[in-house]
């Protein structure tokens, strides 16, 4: 009796140690789903289900300037539009480029005012903030934004709620480009291509070393692979959160 006591003991210890390593393994490498499920946290979109294999490219610009035109000349070449999110600060000292990119057929999004972390603002200073950055698009563009993407990546539920409360739509993105840690064009054309899936949101920054390099092998692989390049505004489900979609624990947004 005692050896079949202690027989089963051991198997619920190893049962123990191997459902807690298969939990740290799930945290370690899906720690945002992870919260995510365990918490039901207020979430910005960060791909789409989709059938089609259709891809959207996007653009984060908030400091230099340096190759705004050459990426818009690449994307005209190819006869494809991509949504830049863009900082009201950036506006102000690029006014020209913001017109230059709504001209040239692209969306020009909300990137905040100031590259704030939001999380530390109020409900009130994140309307005013987002306000301000509109303001200052439309007044170029003469299209007020309808989405965006918080600094850093960062939010939380008062971040995503008082998004929403404008009417408007938090974006994130599925597949990042790594561009921003200045890897080499061939790296970020590899990391692109293996990640996209149909329905995906790619991040770029305007201002990354080799981002111009690496784009045409990146929009050249994905055509011949039968993708189908759109701003992030038509890739999205149109409607309301909870009614016309929602949105799953790894931020797909999936139609009702």
């Amino acid at each position: 009796m005692g050896k079949i006591l202690l027989f089963r003991k051991k198997r619920l210890t190893a049962l123990a140690c191997a459902l807690a390593a298969a939990l740290i393994f799930y945290v370690v490498n899906y720690p945002y789903a992870a919260t995510a499920a365990s918490t039901n946290r207020q979430l910005p979109i960060y791909c789409v289900q989709r059938d089609q294999k259709m891809v959207a490219i996007s653009f984060d610009a908030a400091w230099g300037n340096e190759d705004t035109q050459e990426l818009i000349d690449i994307m005209d070449r190819y006869d494809i539009t991509a949504t830049f999110f863009v900082v009201g600060s950036w506006v102000d000292k690029y006014p020209e480029s913001v017109k230059a990119l709504s001209d040239a057929g692209h969306e020009v999004m909300n990137h905040s005012n100031s590259h704030a972390h939001m999380s530390q603002l109020s409900t009130q200073e994140i309307v005013a903030d987002l306000n301000a950055c509109n303001d200052k698009i439309e007044a170029v563009t003469g299209v007020r934004p309808t989405l965006v993407r918080p600094p850093y990546g960062e939010y939380d539920d008062h971040v995503i709620n008082a998004v929403r409360s404008m009417g408007m739509e938090p974006i994130q993105w599925d597949v990042d480009s790594l561009d921003w840690k200045d890897l080499s064009a061939s790296e970020i054309t590899q990391r692109v291509v293996n990640k996209v899936q149909p329905g995906s949101i790619v991040l770029f920054h305007n201002a990354a070393l080799h981002t111009p390099e690496a784009l045409p092998d990146i929009i050249e692989t994905l055509l011949q692979e039968g993708y189908t390049f759109v701003p992030i505004s038509q890739i999205i489900l149109p409607g309301e959160c909870g009614t016309d979609y929602t949105i799953d624990h790894t931020g797909r947004q999936c139609p009702c």
